[in-house]
């Protein structure tokens, strides 16, 4: 009887620990970590969340007025422009990637098989074509296309996807032209454009008057957004006129150079969630 009872203590011991090792770890006396994701809250609150949902259309709207603007005075720009810039035909340089594409799918599904990035699953997620559009991004690019303004696309996106993204934007109903290249991606030959946006927004300043810049992260406006998080928000602060005037930021919380600039990339994942946690503020 002895022996039958102390096997099932064992039995109970093993399975508490199994169970526990899933789901949660102890943390000091009584305390359990819940065992969760880094992207979990931020993919849920755009899937979910009505106040996403009217920050991503009010800021749309906020860059309707801006365009109407800047079309009625030839003078502005939301680049530093030379020359004869105000004869130039008007555009906007809008980012992708959760500027007008929702991709939190792709990190939903890193949430449910408890992964880090992984550049395979986001090649197969772009090659799908599946993105769903960010509130209010359609309606307000088509309004810039009925009204003369060319849409020039600038994204991270690898010219390897390129394909997928145009059919991506053309069942959304984004304008797109066959006259010209508005797809700009990163390494597209024969340019081969680096991550660095500001070679593609000098290069269509030559050609354009740039009304607007729409992005989710600060390298879609400047260079040196890689930067250490001081030099970072000093960098957006020295352009503080321009936000909201010419310069339109969507939130992003799921990743980004705001993320990247917190760690080395050269770190395994468990050092990068340490670093993360050593930045974290508490009390």
């Amino acid at each position: 009887m002895l022996q039958q009872n102390v096997l099932r203590f064992f039995l109970l011991l093993s399975c508490l620990y199994f169970v526990g090792g899933c789901s949660t770890a102890p943390s000091g006396a009584g305390v359990m970590v819940r065992d969760s994701h880094e992207r979990l809250n931020g993919v849920l609150w755009i899937q979910t969340s009505a106040e996403y949902e009217v920050m991503a259309q009010t800021l749309y709207v906020q860059a309707k007025l801006a365009l109407d603007r800047s079309l009625a005075d030839t003078s502005l720009s939301a680049l530093e422009q030379a020359g004869n810039y105000q004869s130039l035909p008007p555009a906007i340089v809008v980012d992708i990637d959760e500027t007008i594409f929702d991709n939190s799918p792709f990190s939903g599904r890193l949430i449910k098989e408890r992964s880090g990035y992984d550049h395979g699953i986001w090649t197969e997620w772009a090659k799908q074509g599946a993105a769903a559009p960010i509130p209010g991004a359609v309606d307000f690019l088509r309004y810039a296309h009925r009204k003369g303004v060319t849409v020039l696309y600038v994204t991270n996106r690898e010219y390897d996807v390129e394909l997928a993204t145009r059919k991506n934007l053309q069942n959304l109903g984004f304008p797109l032209t066959t006259t010209t290249d508005t797809v700009l991606t990163k390494n597209e030959p024969p340019h081969n454009w680096p991550s660095d946006k500001t070679t593609r927004r000098s290069e269509l300043a030559k050609d354009y008057r740039i009304l607007l810049l729409i992005g989710d992260d600060l390298g879609d406006f400047v260079s040196g957004a890689k930067s250490d998080p001081a030099t970072r928000r000093q960098l957006a602060q020295k352009h503080k006129k321009r936000w909201g005037d010419s310069w339109f930021l969507l939130p992003n919380p799921l990743y980004g150079s705001w993320e990247t600039s917190l760690y080395d990339k050269s770190l395994r994942d468990q050092q990068v969630l340490q670093k993360k946690i050593e930045r974290v503020k508490g009390f």
